[in-house]
């Protein structure tokens, strides 16, 4: 069976093996590192699961992070929350699975109710509202670098076909407002289809 994950720069060993020489992450460390991620997730979780999975931690590379989180996006729901069920149960199964949903979304389910009660009580203090303006930029700025870091691997191979797929999907969603499933239900199967045609041409 071919591992979906397998990449030219680092074949894996095996269909569970991880992309560096450290071991599987155990239900624990699946625990805190999720909690981690969504206790710094300030702008969203997705800038520090990057970080913490390829750059810290290494239980990834660059190209099966984008993959994983391409496969979530797809899916429905919230991205993050399918990403830690997909990166948990990779490694450990149903109980990794649990183990990395529950890190991820336990903290801030307690914070966001602590919050609530405090902004209930004090929401309309102007302070407060220009504070949360500049939190909205900060945000910005942190996606926007996440994006970058993302798009370095497609970059890298120089693949015309996957730059063409991310604009002509930017200039739909992004520029033409045109909604989100049409534009995936057409570009997924044609990018597929695309990527599926080169590789047969290129097999001698």
């Amino acid at each position: 069976m071919v591992d979906p994950y397998r990449t030219r720069e680092r074949p894996l060993k095996s269909d569970t093996a991880i992309t560096s020489e450290a071991e599987a992450p155990r239900l624990v460390e699946l625990f805190i590192a999720f909690a981690k991620m969504s206790l710094m997730g300030f702008g969203g979780v997705l800038v520090w699961a990057r970080r913490a999975i390829v750059e810290q931690h290494k239980w990834m590379t660059a190209e099966q992070f984008n993959q994983t989180f391409a496969l979530c996006h797809f899916l429905p729901g919230p991205n993050i929350v399918n990403l830690s069920v997909v990166f948990g149960s990779k490694f450990r199964g149903i109980p990794g699975a649990i183990a990395a949903f529950l890190g991820l979304v336990l903290p801030p389910v307690l914070i966001v109710l602590c919050l609530a009660i405090l902004y209930a009580r004090f929401g309309e203090i102007e302070a407060l509202r220009r504070t949360l303006a500049g939190v909205v930029c900060a945000t910005a700025g942190l996606f926007f670098a996440t994006v970058v870091k993302m798009m370095q691997p497609i970059v890298k191979e120089r693949s015309v076909v996957a730059l063409v797929v991310i604009a002509a999907v930017f200039a739909a969603v992004g520029l033409m407002r045109w909604p989100l499933q049409p534009v995936l239900l057409v570009a997924v199967p044609a990018s597929i289809l695309i990527v599926y045609v080169i590789r047969k041409r290129a097999v001698p």
